[in-house]
């Protein structure tokens, strides 16, 4: 028995699924992320309705960072329901490949003596093309979400940049507000990273 050849099919679903769990890790961090920017943006609307009239332009852009963060998260769950339903894909494909792998040393040990077993290798490997053409359209529909959302965090940038600007209009209260309009950017900034990282991801390797 040829060992490596057969193993050979599997490794690449193996590799599939790696990137699937990589991905889930990116998605993770950035909920978390999303909720600290909410808990953040909770913060600095106290802190601007301290700071009185001062501060109502950063007061009216927390909000907007709250709805920022709230909306990030749901763009996030999106993403997670997709990619747990992927894993149930290639794992079919693993099994898929399995099958075939066994068919195919199957017809080389009997030749053609074994009835039905060429018949069964060419459903199976129907089935496998099936399979990945669904995880293909899970891949497209993915990259397309992460897309999605870099163009809703690239407004939390824009709304941070002008956090950072009304900060300086805060009276005593404006190194406080600076340093929260900071964090925000730094913290948008990380998200930005991470949907860099799940773009280049591909649930199928061509």
């Amino acid at each position: 028995m040829n060992a490596p050849e057969k193993l050979k099919i599997p490794s690449r679903s193996a590799s599939e699924l790696t990137c699937i769990v990589r991905v889930n890790e990116e998605i993770k961090s950035i909920v978390a992320t999303a909720f600290r920017i909410n808990l953040m943006a909770l913060n600095a609307i106290f802190l601007a309705k301290r700071a009185g009239n001062a501060a109502l332009g950063f007061g009216v852009l927390s909000n907007e960072l709250r709805r920022f963060a709230q909306d990030l998260t749901r763009h996030m769950a999106s993403l997670r329901d997709m990619t747990s339903g992927s894993v149930g894909s290639v794992t079919g494909v693993v099994q898929q490949q399995r099958n075939s792998a066994i068919l195919l040393q199957a017809i080389r040990l009997s030749g053609d003596g074994v009835p039905g077993v060429r018949e069964a290798r060419k459903r199976g490997a129907q089935r496998l093309a099936e399979q990945h053409g669904r995880l293909r359209a899970l891949d497209l529909r993915l990259r397309a979400a992460v897309e999605e959302t870099q163009q809703l965090v690239e407004l939390g940038g824009v709304l941070a940049r002008s956090a950072k600007i009304e900060a300086a209009y805060g009276g005593g209260f404006s190194p406080a507000l600076m340093q929260v309009s900071t964090d925000f950017a730094e913290v948008i900034a990380q998200i930005k990273r991470s949907l860099e990282v799940l773009g280049k991801e591909r649930l199928v390797k061509d």
